[in-house]
């Protein structure tokens, strides 16, 4: 696991050395263990590592055995030990034992399409240098950073987004249409960054960069089609099989390893198959909250009992967060608002003191249905059918007349869950997480913004963004619809952010079994029922597994890494709120109607609505324009 940066120019001009090493030194918390360089004509390469396979030998940039090809990458590819005896077979020799090296020998043997073999993580940079032609590739469903931009005819990368800005000559302009995006969704979606100018690339994409032509093409997909037809108790064991083997895969380490146990389905059935692979106690690592209505630590110490766990526990307060908000943004580089990467940095930290490598649940709620939406999608198709003077009147407005009961942390209060019957008409249905969401609607945005910032923005676009992704999949029935939009948008833009940076800037890799490709292609194709059953999700998962977990676990409903945000800013964090968010000379001056920040803040502060996430939105605004200074 590693940080990478780099740059390449047109015509094998000379790069900045200087401003590489920069970018390499914002990115050394992802690689502690050393940093490597590789700079000649048009082109150079650095990253900073964090040794975790081949600990002695496996320093980059590393080249081939004529040194025509160079390589930086960050991730693990579980299967390079085969790899590597297939491609030695073939006549190849290595000097390392490691999965970097084999990306080298498959592109000899495959060209671009050497991606397509490695079955794990990675963000990768590969230089040609017969060619002067650059490849870099991010995995299929974007576990691995990649950030790019090109300026006066150099393309410039870099894992993370505060490395690739100290490198470019010019600091671009903020990206209004991308913050409006994250204004409805708590992320900026790929390829969209807070910049214009910069991008990401996005999940199972490729990249190539040549004689100051730079082309990105897709080169792998999921399909919900065609369904398997096998019994239910022969799926139900190959699903054992491939979820067993992604762990055994993930246990490949030379560093000490352990897990992140929640307390729910996925994290608990990972650290049960540990158990039973490792033959010596899982070292597990939770967090949770002096509320405990928000904190799953009894839920985990259960799991952690079971299978005699060496477990370790930290219980965070209102202070361990405030503390930690600046840090967050610094770390991600842009807007981002969802508060459980707050616990997570605290989690990791504590984790790192221990071991360097935890695996974690990751992705099973988007392979299996494990949201409780997934189920209301189609109880809203219906409500909305009814009478629009009923749906569009007369309930909202007497919905609005209720007060708001505080959130909760499963699925929220019934009359919470009500009041998002207001804004389900004004959402396309295809946008599934828009609708359920607790973020700014169109209507509500177009009530923050000040006339002359909303003069060219599209306050639809991320709705169109999720419909679209739903309209193109490869998938006939609505919940596999959803599920791959999901994939395509929510797990890559927040989730998968969320858990690279906060992992990695406790200098952590975070390994995600759920997350194997294999798995996650074999999962797509499941008939519908098996993943979501009335109310239940996730049901194959609980039928598999329920030999390995306590019943009141398989019991649990989705409850997720959140922390009660809307109780401390009607609280302890009010004030501080008010202040940054109604400064005149604030960050946020100039963008947002000032009589609609204090609606915000009053409204919630008195009850009348749960505007927490909102709210949290716009702090975590504030605090990363503030940070960046534009």
């Amino acid at each position: 696991m590693c940080g990478i940066c780099g740059m390449a120019s047109s015509g094998r001009a000379p790069v900045d050395e200087a401003a590489l090493r920069g970018m390499n030194a914002c990115i050394a918390h992802r690689g502690p263990d050393g940093d490597g360089f590789y700079v000649r004509p048009g082109v150079g390469l650095a990253m900073r590592r964090l040794a975790i396979i081949d600990v002695a030998g496996g320093d980059q940039p590393i080249a081939n055995e004529d040194q025509t090809l160079w390589i930086v990458y960050n991730g693990e590819c579980y299967n390079f030990p085969e790899m590597i005896r297939g491609l030695e077979g073939r006549g190849h020799s290595f000097r390392t034992r490691t999965d970097t090296e084999c990306i080298l020998h498959l592109y000899e043997d495959h060209g671009d399409d050497c991606v397509t073999h490695l079955r794990g993580m990675f963000a990768f940079a590969l230089w040609d240098e017969k060619r002067g032609r650059l490849l870099a590739a991010r995995d299929r469903l974007g576990k691995k950073p990649f950030y790019y931009s090109v300026q006066d005819g150099t393309l410039y990368f870099a894992s993370e987004l505060p490395a690739l800005l100290s490198a470019l000559p010019r600091r671009p302009e903020i990206d209004l249409q991308a913050i409006d995006d994250y204004l409805s969704l708590q992320y900026i979606p790929e390829p969209s960054t807070p910049y214009h100018g910069i991008f990401k690339l996005p999940a199972a994409h490729r990249l190539t960069w040549q004689d100051g032509v730079l082309r990105i093409e897709r080169y792998w997909d999921v399909s919900y089609e065609p369904k398997h037809t096998a019994p239910l108790p022969d799926l139900m064991a190959e699903l054992r099989h491939l979820l067993t083997e992604a762990v055994r895969m993930r246990l490949l380490s030379e560093v000490p390893l352990g897990a992140h146990l929640s307390g729910g389905i996925d994290s608990s059935i990972i650290v049960a198959l540990m158990a039973g692979l490792m033959g010596k106690p899982v070292k597990t690592f939770s967090a949770g909250f002096e509320e405990t209505n928000f904190s799953e630590l009894p839920h985990a110490r259960r799991v952690a009992e079971r299978y005699g766990a060496d477990h370790h526990e930290f219980t965070l307060t209102f202070g361990d967060i405030l503390a930690t908000l600046a840090e967050v943004t610094r770390h991600i580089g842009e807007p981002f608002a969802d508060p459980s990467a707050l616990p997570l940095l605290h989690l990791s930290r504590l984790t790192r003191e221990h071991v360097t490598v935890a695996l974690n649940g990751d992705g099973g709620d988007e392979a299996f249905a494990g949201y409780w939406r997934y189920w209301l999608d189609p109880w809203a198709d219906a409500y909305l059918k009814l009478p629009g003077a009923l749906t569009r009147g007369l309930l909202p407005a007497a919905l609005r007349r209720l007060p708001d009961r505080g959130e909760q942390p499963v699925g929220g209060s019934l009359i919470n869950g009500l009041k998002r019957l207001e804004t389900l008409a004004q959402i396309d249905p295809r946008a599934s997480l828009l609708r359920w969401g607790s973020y700014f609607s169109p209507v509500q945005k177009q009530a923050l913004w000040t006339a002359d910032a909303q003069h060219t923005l599209d306050l639809r676009r991320a709705e169109t963004l999720q419909s679209a992704a739903w309209q193109a999949a490869p998938a006939r029935h609505r919940l596999d619809r959803t599920l791959y939009a999901d994939n395509a948008t929510y797990l890559p833009g927040d989730l998968l952010v969320k858990a690279d940076r906060m992992t990695m800037a406790a200098s952590l890799e975070g390994r995600s079994p759920f997350l194997d490709h294999e798995l996650a292609a074999w999962a797509a194709r499941l008939p519908v029922q098996y993943k979501l059953r009335g109310r239940t999700g996730k049901w194959i998962l609980r039928e598999t597994f329920k030999d390995l977990l306590p019943p009141e676990i398989l019991a649990r409903g989705k409850q997720g890494f959140g922390i009660p945000v809307a109780a401390w800013l009607r609280g302890p964090l009010h004030n501080w709120a008010r202040d940054r968010l109604l400064d005149s000379r604030g960050p946020l001056s100039g963008w947002f109607d000032s009589a609609a920040l204090v609606r915000l803040l009053e409204e919630h502060r008195r009850g009348r609505a749960d505007h927490g996430k909102r709210l949290y939105a716009l702090v975590m605004l504030a605090e990363w324009k503030q940070q960046v200074n534009l």
